[in-house]
């Protein structure tokens, strides 16, 4: 593999350690960290939110406006997360609001223009900063202008000559969905006429202007690259990604195990690693406290978890229609999330039918989310689709077991033990069906009461599988050198 060291921008709309909703904040820290760790000259941007840590502290290492109309005044503040600098970009009348997308489960009417504003400002400031990348790297909707631009504004531009886009998809079912006139930020746009980014006569999708334009494009996993080609895996735009097959790739997201890892989690009552007996008193323990916490019986049974959002891409869907049935064995079953309120309130009725079996959590809670990685036995993914997921990968470090369907990353990190005894780390179903679900459900619970130190190797196993960043890293800058030879 090639050995000169890269200059990479990674252009995230949230960063794990500054301001995070989800997944893609995760993946905007440890990727660059594992980048940096690798000797690249990697840095980081996203827009200067109000409610972002450290940002009142921070030097103001530029005041300009872009040097496309509309002008607009932006200045951008340096911070580091995890040894790498990280570029704010700091514009009032789109950032300094509450929250980063929405209030009260509404969008901003504005998105659209607040990240192609970004898009157009992370570029702009470029050469005034003189950081010269080898490659820009985007990351979902929000950044699909980044790639777009870069071709359309500066394809002749002396400076950006040698630099190469690669585009991220962590979840393609958000598109960023915006008309021409709100998009009016973007010279490009005026004209109302971008076949590269149009979906209909009057809107463009953010998305596939990222898709379209980029030099390379990664899924985060292989087999979620491969739904991408599908009219079902790709919500809609499987046209686009059929049409870039050839510079598709998909990698499987890595793990940050210095927050996940039960040998030091200080969330737990009791730390252990993965030998048998440390194990076994080490989850026992978590089981207990666990079971105090959300008002269980403190007993010796199977305890099922799950930590999600609400929806029906997590597929709580699946598992509504024959929660019940499954309460009748002997089994506990720990659910902790927010989001659909309709979900919740049925979620609430099972839970007061069967109360000495099932807690419901309504809340999103770290801590409970630690605990109920390491004192379950189980661990419930019953995803609709799942581009990457990781809460199965944080399962198996702490030795539960996960329950997923076999898409996406879900598929690329479970193997199933009725498939392969010997290699197993959790079970897979496949049908989107709930009955298939309680099926595999049984399948486990079956296990666990007849093979009990059966289910003790598969754990210990499981424990013993490594997701770390390097690899991913290893499998990014090949990916970088590969757009460098476009």
């Amino acid at each position: 593999m090639a050995t000169k060291n890269l200059s990479i921008l990674f252009v995230a709309s949230e960063v794990e350690g500054l301001i995070k909703s989800g997944g893609l904040a995760d993946v905007a820290k440890a990727l660059p960290e594992a980048l940096h760790t690798l000797q690249q000259d990697v840095r980081i941007t996203l827009p200067a939110y109000q409610k972002m840590a450290g940002l009142d502290q921070a030097v103001t290492l530029l005041e300009t406006s872009l040097d496309h109309w509309p002008h607009t005044e932006y200045a951008v503040k340096q911070l580091e997360v995890a040894g790498v600098p990280v570029y704010a970009i700091d514009c009032p009348q789109y950032y300094d609001r509450p929250e980063m997308y929405a209030e009260n489960n509404q969008a901003y009417a504005d998105n659209g223009e607040r990240f192609a504003f970004f898009s157009a400002a992370c570029l702009d400031m470029l050469p005034k900063l003189g950081f010269q990348p080898d490659i820009v790297h985007a990351n979902d909707w929000h950044t699909g202008f980044v790639p777009y631009l870069l071709k359309h504004r500066y394809g002749n531009d002396e400076f950006f000559s040698a630099t190469k886009s690669v585009l991220s998809i962590h979840n393609a079912v958000f598109k960023g969905v915006f008309s021409y006139d709100e998009l009016q930020v973007l010279p490009e746009m005026h004209t109302r006429y971008a076949p590269d980014a149009a979906v209909s006569p009057t809107h463009v999708t953010m998305l596939r202007a990222g898709v379209l334009n980029a030099d390379k494009i990664n899924a985060v996993s292989p087999t979620y690259a491969e739904e991408l080609k599908t009219e079902l895996g790709s919500h809609g735009m499987a046209a686009e990604f059929q049409q870039r097959a050839d510079d598709l790739v998909g990698i499987l997201n890595g793990c940050d195990y210095s927050a996940w890892n039960p040998q030091t989690d200080s969330l737990l009552p009791a730390n252990y690693k993965a030998n048998r007996q440390s194990m076994v008193r080490g989850k026992k323990a978590c089981k207990k406290e666990l079971q105090q916490r959300v008002g269980l019986q403190t007993e010796d049974v199977a305890v099922y978890g799950m930590v999600c959002r609400l929806t029906n891409q997590k597929g709580i869907h699946y598992l509504l229609p024959i929660l019940s049935d499954f309460l009748k064995h002997d089994v506990q079953v720990v659910i902790v999330g927010t989001g659909d309120p309709v979900l919740a309130s049925q979620l609430k009725e099972i839970a007061a039918k069967h109360s000495d079996k099932f807690a419901f959590v309504e809340a999103y809670s770290n801590e409970l989310a630690h605990l109920v990685e390491a004192g379950a036995d189980f661990f419930i993914m019953p995803s609709e689709f799942e581009p990457c997921g990781l809460n199965q990968i944080y399962s198996m470090a702490y030795g539960t077991l996960p329950i997923v369907r076999g898409v996406g990353g879900l598929r690329d990190s479970v193997n199933d033990y009725d498939v392969d005894p010997q290699n197993a780390t959790g079970f897979v179903f496949e049908q989107p069906e709930p009955y298939a679900l309680l099926n595999v459900l049984q399948r486990s619970l079956l296990l666990y009461a007849q093979q009990p130190n059966e289910v003790k190797r598969v754990q210990l196993y499981a424990m013993g599988q490594n997701f770390c960043w390097n690899k991913a890293a290893d499998e990014y800058l090949e990916l970088y050198h590969t757009a460098l030879n476009h």
